[in-house]
């Protein structure tokens, strides 16, 4: 029988999600940082590929980021909503980092595989975050899922797309837990 880390097991079971707007500062230093994404970059990416690249936003960059959404969103004609929820992520931010994923092509490895790695760097990102104490949590929004913000803010090339932006600071509430779902209504034992 293995020997089971119940550290991590615990650490797993009780890791939840927590809202990006209840952050504070301060924000990881870089050498944190850096150790956070070091962890994180264990992460599986099928044959050495690496199909994914981060940017690290920090207060600053946020701010310019809230700018280039507005006004995207302008261009697109949105309403002040969708304006206001673009700017939203960006303006309340303190620190964030981009997971770009950036297949390198289906000959070694399906595409499918590829963007799921650049999803389980994500996850590994909240994850390393998390157990090193800070506040880490997962959006994406709809300036993500803009072809022409995406290029505009992270310099998203052909088929590059932005899996996801994990934000890191201090967390200033501890959330409640919420429901999970039923294991026998998502498991089938075959």
């Amino acid at each position: 029988m293995p020997d089971a880390n119940t550290a991590a097991l615990a650490f797993l079971a009780t890791r939840r999600s927590l809202p990006a707007k209840t952050f504070t500062g301060p924000v990881p230093t870089r050498a944190e940082l850096q150790e956070i994404l070091t962890i994180a970059l264990r992460v599986p990416d099928h044959g050495k590929l690496e199909p994914w690249r981060m940017i690290v936003l920090d207060r600053p960059a946020m701010v310019r980021m809230a700018d280039l959404a507005e006004a995207r969103a302008l261009e697109l004609g949105l309403d002040s909503d969708k304006v206001a929820k673009g700017r939203g992520q960006f303006d309340l931010g303190h620190l964030a980092v981009v997971v770009i994923s950036s297949p390198k092509g289906a000959e070694k490895v399906p595409l499918a595989e590829q963007i799921l790695s650049a999803g389980a760097l994500c996850m590994n990102v909240v994850h390393a975050a998390t157990a090193a104490g800070w506040g880490a949590c997962w959006l994406s929004g709809w300036p993500s899922h803009d072809a022409q913000f995406r290029a505009r803010a992270f310099g998203c090339t052909g088929d590059e797309t932005v899996a996801g932006i994990i934000h890191i600071a201090t967390p200033s509430v501890t959330p409640p837990e919420r429901p999970r779902p039923d294991l026998g209504a998502v498991v089938t034992w075959a």
